[in-house]
């Protein structure tokens, strides 16, 4: 008889050493990073306990008006005290930020903060309406807003303080004396309450997973494990002093991804942070130049706007900028290359995170000879991750499409008054079910393919379809409502609306749009609507959004 092939003995695959086929759990492939073992440790005190060199904290990009690091403490333990004397706030008590970009944002958010009292914020552009719902779901009892704002917004029943511009308004205007005397006045805050890390320190607003907006409680460990972040890992990137890096905060600081990087991360590392109250292309020029921003955080429409002005700017312009970082939306690959093309001199990164997991995820990270400008980057440091088969419950290895859950220090608390989204959201374990369908590469580097969740990000900025509903089927003459987001270049997703009208009304696509815009921010406008015989559902009841989506582009 003729001699038998070998047979080949199978190998089991093998893996990096920062997954484990066993449990499934990716993990960072940073070391570690310990957070304090101080129960009793505020987040404020905290961010003050860092030394560093830093000069100037906040400058305002159209006055220059500034708040040096020495003076910002000072008017932090200010506030707090005026909060106390002149308003009666007390530990545990809720306080609504109603504002725009500001330097002092940061001062009213870690004054709050510092005497036991928590912090929500909102866009200044929300309706009456909007506001007046989130007040009333997390009993907020004062509120912080702009002057113009402030004649509309006294309606809502609790007291409205006007926070000024720039330093200039502040002392000229009978309009801020009250704010005034909150920065200048007494600072003697007596007995501080006792503030745990476990506290409540932020309330978040999320559409979450799905569903309409919910509050997501973050505590003071949340937010500490941010600044340690940045304290020991951030700073760690870099060849030069974090103390050098000039920040453009063009990001609004009332959205978590703001609020993370200018209102508690980059303080800490003795940063200077230039405020735009609001994204403007030819204002972002000048400040990028005016004061050498080296380091400039955006969404996609952000990037755009830079890569659009730096073809027609002089060749003089950005040459101090070292790093653009993305997030808070998917990016085009086009929009990357064209990036990369115009700016080849600045490292270009993206990250991930989200609201629950206060902001913290992924990180890019490049290297001379190493790039993956499409990827999120790589987990944090004290960041886990899972890859889950969305159908089998099963965990997938490196290179497998699957739900991405996460799991981390910086994972909320709860969401408020909601038990059930929570255990939707977070199971037994402290995984968070992001609702992102993600693969990790052989690298470890996590690449975001679609969304299990019903979320629309329009520049940015959530926007919960189940909240739009909510306005159309107000409306008289509509039987039923859906909304989808649809793909579009310049704001990453817009909201359309699939309608059912009464029969026999003339309902149209403007009168609809109209109806909406008055009730809802700006940013949340319907931009479009179709009209049709019925909204697919479930035998639950539930919208087959999918079927939307592929009835929306057959339409297109």
């Amino acid at each position: 008889m003729g001699s038998q092939p070998t047979q080949m003995p199978k190998l089991a695959p093998t893996f990096p050493e920062w997954y484990s086929p066993q449990t499934g759990i990716y993990s960072s492939k940073y070391p570690s990073i310990p957070l304090p073992a101080d129960p009793f440790l505020d987040v404020v005190s905290f961010i003050f306990s860092h030394n560093h060199n830093g000069q100037t904290a906040l400058i305002d990009s159209s006055s220059g008006s500034s708040i040096s690091h020495s003076d910002l403490f000072p008017l932090v333990k200010s506030i707090a005290s005026g909060l106390r004397s002149i308003f009666g706030i007390k530990q545990g008590d809720v306080v609504l930020l109603l504002l725009p970009n500001s330097i002092y944002f940061p001062v009213l958010f870690l004054g709050v903060l510092y005497m036991g009292a928590i912090v929500t914020t909102m866009n200044p552009l929300s309706t009456v309406m909007e506001i007046k719902k989130q007040i009333v779901d997390c009993k907020a009892c004062i509120a912080f807003s702009i002057l113009e704002k402030a004649a509309k917004f006294q309606s809502l029943g609790i007291p409205i303080v006007c926070v000024p511009e720039n330093v200039t308004l502040l002392k000229e205007n009978k309009e801020f004396e009250v704010f005034y005397k909150l920065v200048y006045g007494d600072v003697n805050l007596g007995t501080r309450p006792v503030i745990r890390q476990e506290d409540t320190a932020a309330i978040m607003y999320s559409s979450g997973t799905t569903g309409a907006s919910k509050g997501a409680i973050l505590t003071h460990r949340n937010l500490i494990s941010v600044v340690e972040l940045f304290v020991r890992f951030e700073a760690s990137q870099y060849e030069y002093s974090s103390s050098k890096n000039v920040y453009l905060a063009a990001l609004p600081m009332f959205h978590v991804y703001g609020l993370s990087l200018f209102v508690i991360g980059l303080l800490s590392l003795g940063s200077s942070i230039v405020v735009m109250r609001k994204f403007d292309a030819n204002e972002m020029v000048k400040a990028i130049d005016g004061y050498g921003v080296t380091h400039f955080p955006v969404v996609p429409p952000m990037l755009q706007a830079l890569t659009k002005k730096a073809k027609s700017v002089s060749a003089n312009s950005f040459k101090s900028l070292k790093q653009v970082s993305c997030g808070g939306a998917p990016l085009y690959g086009k929009t990357i290359q064209d990036f990369l093309d115009i700016l080849s001199h600045v490292d270009f990164i993206q990250g991930y995170g989200m609201t629950e997991s206060t902001a913290v995820g992924t990180r890019g990270f490049n290297t001379k000879h190493f790039q993956k400008y499409s990827s999120t980057g790589l987990l944090a440091p004290n960041m886990q991750a899972k890859v889950m088969d969305w159908i089998t419950g099963r965990f997938l290895p490196p290179g497998c499409t699957g739900e991405l859950w996460i799991r981390g220090p910086a994972v909320m608390k709860e969401y408020l008054n909601n038990s059930r989204a929570t255990a939707s959201t977070i199971d037994k374990d402290g995984w968070l079910h992001t609702g992102d369908i993600v693969y990790i590469d052989c690298d470890g580097y996590l690449h975001i393919v679609d969304r299990l969740k019903e979320i629309i990000k329009y520049k940015g900025f959530q926007i919960a379809p189940a909240d739009l509903e909510a306005v159309l089927i107000s409306h008289p003459d509509i039987l039923d409502a859906a909304v989808i987001g649809a793909t579009d270049k310049e704001c990453g997703e817009i909201p359309v609306a699939f309608l059912v009208k009464r029969n026999g009304n003339k309902l149209t696509q403007e009168a609809i749009i109209n109806y909406v815009a008055e009730q809802v921010a700006p940013y949340k406008k319907v931009r479009k609507v179709i009209f049709v015989e019925s909204i697919p559902k479930s035998a639950a009841g539930k919208i087959l959004r999918r079927e939307l989506r592929h009835s929306l582009t057959s339409r297109l």
